[in-house]
């Protein structure tokens, strides 16, 4: 959870700035925790909790309305009555990474990670990517392979993993549609040597930066054990009082070292 997080607040300032670049300060002047680290703060507080996912995505959102939800997300956020959201947007898979972690086997994963996302991206393509994202995180913390992460990811999403960021970089542009974002994040975990490496693929793609590095960064932590003692020192930086205890509980009953196979 906390590669997520780091990965969002890495990648802020870079949303719609293209860097097309490695060679990137990770921290600089307006880094922020945005959408993607308060709605996984309320994923995690339904896992931890047991309450539906809906009421907590609205209660955090109106928490802190400044964090820059999508226009739709916002206007369903501000009515209490919940109606279905039908977005195909990335939304779903940037919050999702607690399901992966809290969960003990891959098919609970992927009905959980469908649960989490029906309330506002119910469109198929929305729903797979969440459920790409919530089981290459179980996969990876699981002990298994890139190479089996990619051929899962590959069979969920429908679309070829054997790319490189090198080869999808110069051509790539932004885009918060789950297919056309989600893919891309995972494969800059799957083409990194590290968590730094992998945030780093991630914001270089220059799309949607925030999102797919949380992505990355949520893969890597699970896959390389941990983010460097370095990073999650930041957090408290970044971070307000209430998503620092979610997080801390998040991780202190469902990312334990019991809960991760060496590979």
């Amino acid at each position: 959870m906390q590669g997520a997080v780091l990965g969002d607040i890495m990648g802020s300032t870079y949303e719609r700035v293209p860097a097309k670049t490695k060679m990137i300060d990770l921290f600089r002047d307006g880094s922020r925790f945005t959408d993607d680290t308060v709605l996984t703060f309320a994923v995690a507080e339904a896992i931890l909790t047991g309450k539906p996912y809906a009421p907590l995505l609205k209660s955090w959102a109106r928490r802190y309305p400044q964090a820059g939800y999508g226009h739709r997300f916002a206007l369903w956020a501000l009515y209490d009555e919940v109606l279905p959201g039908i977005s195909f947007g990335n939304g779903a898979a940037m919050r999702v990474s607690p399901v992966g972690w809290a969960f003990d086997d891959l098919q609970s994963v992927l009905a959980e990670a469908a649960r989490s996302a029906e309330p506002t991206h119910n469109h198929p393509e929305a729903v797979a990517s969440a459920q790409a994202v919530a089981g290459a995180v179980f996969l990876a913390r699981s002990g298994e392979s890139k190479e089996t992460i990619r051929q899962f990811a590959e069979e969920r999403l429908g679309c070829d993993m054997a790319r490189t960021v090198e080869e999808i970089r110069p051509g790539y542009r932004f885009s918060s549609a789950a297919a056309q974002s989600v893919p891309e994040a995972i494969i800059a975990f799957l083409d990194s040597t590290s968590f730094e490496d992998a945030v780093r693929n991630a914001i270089s793609l220059g799309g949607d930066a925030d999102t797919q590095a949380c992505i990355a960064g949520a893969v890597a932590e699970a896959f390389y054990g941990s983010v460097p003692d370095a990073f999650s020192a930041r957090l408290a930086d970044y971070l307000p009082p209430d998503g620092m205890r979610i997080m801390e509980a998040f991780v202190g009953r469902y990312c334990g070292a019991e809960r991760r196979r060496t590979r």
